[in-house]
């Protein structure tokens, strides 16, 4: 049986960090990523699972191939579809903060 727990952030400036994922969650998987002003994440899908970005600070762009590129800035989520490839950019002049979120789908 899962327990809660509470994680507090780090606040060292690292580009990566996990909060969750298995085994302490069950099948979600979530981080927090920082993008310095110009970098981005590189194109990637999460495959079968679908994806929520919350973006905490900073401007930035997504784009999901298909869809499209989009401005996103800090108090904005962002929802990513299940087998869709997406980048995230930093396009700001500081630190794009975001915590993303990665669930599985139901099956069929």
């Amino acid at each position: 049986m899962k327990q809660p727990f509470v994680f507090t952030l780090p606040n060292d400036g690292s580009g990566y960090t996990d909060i969750i994922k298995p085994p302490r969650a069950v099948a979600m998987r979530s981080g927090m990523v920082r993008l310095e002003p110009g970098r981005n994440v590189g194109f990637h899908s999460t495959g079968e699972n679908e994806e929520m970005l919350v973006f905490l600070e900073g401007q930035g762009a997504l784009d999901c191939e298909g869809y499209g590129r989009v401005e996103v800035t800090g108090g904005q989520i962002a929802y990513v579809p299940p087998h869709t490839r997406h980048n995230v950019y930093s396009t700001g002049t500081d630190l794009l903060n975001y915590i993303y979120v990665v669930s599985r789908t139901p099956e069929d």
